[in-house]
């Protein structure tokens, strides 16, 4: 396993901490995380802690991406698990917050959605031996959804002390380019989509 592949692993890992962080109950083992009160909204510190991490991860999804390609070590499993990746420290993170109530439910299903849609597209590329890159709606939609997931475990700080709610627009940015992004995949591979449904 070389040093990429490590780093999209340690990705996976830090998802999987992040997730324990946000809905493990503490407080049946009598373990409790300081709260404070910023610009009259109570901030948990669990949550900047997991947003720390949600950052390290985010930045692990760019470093592995140019190593591979920097020192020629793109493989088959790395591609693998670095869509895995993905996929895991977005969705599921997405899910916990809209059931929290840190963002509109709207979003994760969109997203979710979205998602399926797209990796059905790509496995009947696959199967037919085309590869469906990735396009730059889809970039965009990873980038806005990662940042304002970023904000909204820092509680919209700094933007809250000048009631600008950042983090609800750049996640509604990111909604609209997945949907965007959906209709572009679907644009792009109809042919591909329609020749294997007349094959069925």
């Amino acid at each position: 396993m070389n040093l990429p592949t490590k780093i999209t692993v340690l990705r996976i890992i830090l998802t999987f901490i992040i997730i324990v962080l946000l809905v493990f109950p503490f407080y049946a083992i009598g373990v409790s995380f300081p709260q404070y009160a910023i610009n009259g909204v109570v901030v948990k510190s669990q949550y900047i802690a997991a947003g720390i991490l949600f950052i390290i991860a985010s930045l692990t999804d760019f470093l592995d991406g140019y190593l591979a390609r920097k020192n020629n070590q793109v493989t088959d499993l790395g591609k693998m698990l670095d869509a895995i990746a993905d996929k895991i420290l977005v969705n599921p993170i997405l899910i916990i917050l809209a059931c929290q109530g840190f963002i509109h439910v709207i979003v994760p299903i969109v997203v979710v959605l979205r998602d399926i849609f797209v990796n059905a597209v790509k496995m009947q590329a696959a199967s037919s031996g085309k590869v469906v890159a990735a396009i730059k709606s889809g970039k965009i939609k990873t980038a806005t959804l990662m940042v304002g997931t970023v904000l909204a475990f820092f509680y919209n700080m700094p933007f809250d002390f000048i009631s600008l709610n950042v983090t609800d627009f750049l996640l509604l940015i990111g909604t609209v380019m997945s949907i965007i992004s959906a209709i572009q995949y679907f644009l792009l591979n109809k042919d591909l989509i329609f020749s294997k449904t007349e094959t069925l």
